[in-house]
């Protein structure tokens, strides 16, 4: 190497230090009050004679109120589950996407042929299929048809509706 060359190598790890320090420099003058800056504000949030739950209370609040007059609950009373539905309205809602084209090697509705065999079963075993679901090699069924809102009477009215049409 020449002369020239370790003079420009020189002159730019020089430059590169001096960056360096004059970045540390900044660095530690910037940070040098900061202790005293955090007790500043520390003592300002204290000194108001706010509490932490003052602090991080909600800033407002969100009430829906619905169009029809809201009336006194009955005091004592207990609440009444929800109507259950026949099968044909379960049918309907939940068990015609599959039943009714066959999906996943759902039986048909009115399907004599294919529901024979599930029908000699038993119809505590279509219960049992309908309400657990059925892992199988002609095809799956989930559990209560996919709908886990269903009760096991409404699932049940379903397979009796199904049943009955299929026979």
């Amino acid at each position: 190497m020449t002369q020239k060359s370790y003079a420009m190598n020189f002159s730019i790890i020089l430059g590169v230090s001096v960056v360096l320090m004059l970045f540390f420099f900044i660095l530690v003058a910037h940070h040098h009050d900061l202790p005293d800056r955090v007790q500043q504000h520390r003592g300002a949030l204290l000194t108001t004679g706010s509490t932490v739950a003052e602090r991080i209370k909600p800033v407002g609040q969100l009430s829906v109120a619905s169009a029809e007059t809201q009336r006194e609950p009955l005091k004592d009373a207990v609440a009444a589950p929800p109507p259950s539905r026949d099968g044909q309205q379960v049918y309907q809602a939940s068990c015609v996407v599959c039943h009714g084209a066959g999906i996943a090697g759902a039986p048909k509705l009115a399907d004599k042929g294919q529901w024979s065999k599930r029908i000699a079963k038993g119809v505590d075993t279509l219960y049992a299929s309908a309400v657990n679901g059925v892992q199988g090699s002609t095809g799956a069924m989930p559990a209560r048809g996919g709908n886990p809102a269903l009760s096991n009477a409404e699932v049940k009215a379903a397979v009796d509706y199904m049943v009955g049409q299929s026979k």
